[in-house]
């Protein structure tokens, strides 16, 4: 999928996960419900960090570009290491190691940890990220263009304030889901691993497919490319992405904000 695609698939899934906890009797807090949308459209787009032409390479200028050439190489490496017999030879890391299951646990568990130890500029951080990436993701017309990142950052770091200002205030949900003490924020790293999955999914109703079970082997792969049958599948960009998919996505979103807000 492009961008877009998997930043709408991102928001709509959290949406999603609010209806359902509307629907549990657990109604989540209108804030937690807005910041985990963006978060989780932000780190839809994230596990293309193996690639250089992707919308996250261009996100943060000459820094994430370098550390996409890292992740690439790195994501190879990675692959040359692991791949089994079936595993057919690659030139790079594209849809390898940042595309599974482990790697998306690992970033959710990693930016939870960071929000606990790191503090308040931790918090405003991870959020500042995720909403540069929602903002590239959702509004990628308007994002589009190196004239207009200074801008995009800017409006990123005015939201992170804004909305970490919102969430701290008693009852908006600072310490939504674990509410011990020392544990605000403990949550942030669910939209993130959420984002990440729908992603690997979104990915793999491509041609390509995408090895989200990996390093789990299937036969004689363990790099197994899952996937609908193939012809059920589509290529990035096509038709059925931009005409079917987005649309449903925005429904499926607007339903489920509904839901979880308790208006339907």
């Amino acid at each position: 999928m492009m961008g877009p695609a998997h930043s709408l698939s991102g928001a709509a899934a959290w949406l999603g996960v609010g209806a359902a906890a509307a629907a549990a009797g657990h109604t989540m807090p209108w804030p937690v419900l807005l910041v985990g949308a963006l978060i989780c459209a932000g780190a839809a787009l994230a596990p293309d960090l193996d690639h250089k032409s992707a919308t996250i390479s261009r996100a943060f200028g000459p820094l994430s570009r370098g550390l996409c050439e890292i992740v690439d190489k790195l994501s190879y490496a990675v692959y040359k290491a692991t791949r089994k017999q079936g595993d057919p030879r690659r030139s790079g890391g594209h849809r390898t190691l940042t595309h599974t299951w482990l790697w998306a646990v690992l970033i959710g568990a990693g930016a939870s940890a960071l929000a606990i130890f790191g503090g308040r500029w931790a918090v405003l951080g991870i959020l500042f990220v995720h909403m540069v990436l929602a903002i590239e993701g959702l509004l990628w017309r308007a994002a589009r263009g190196s004239s207009s990142d200074v801008l995009v950052w800017l409006l990123a770091a005015t939201s992170a304030w804004i909305l970490a200002g919102i969430l701290d205030k008693p009852g908006n949900g600072a310490d939504w889901l674990f509410t011990e003490p020392g544990q605000e924020y403990l949550w942030l790293g669910l939209p993130i691993v959420l984002g990440a999955l729908v992603h690997d999914i979104g990915d793999a109703l491509t041609v390509s497919g995408c090895p989200i079970l990996w390093p789990i082997p299937i036969g004689r792969k363990r790099w197994y490319p899952i996937g609908p049958p193939k012809a059920l599948r589509f290529r990035a960009g096509s038709w059925i992405e931009l005409k079917v998919l987005m649309p449903v996505f925005m429904l499926l979103g607007g339903v489920g904000g509904a839901a979880a807000l308790n208006f339907i």
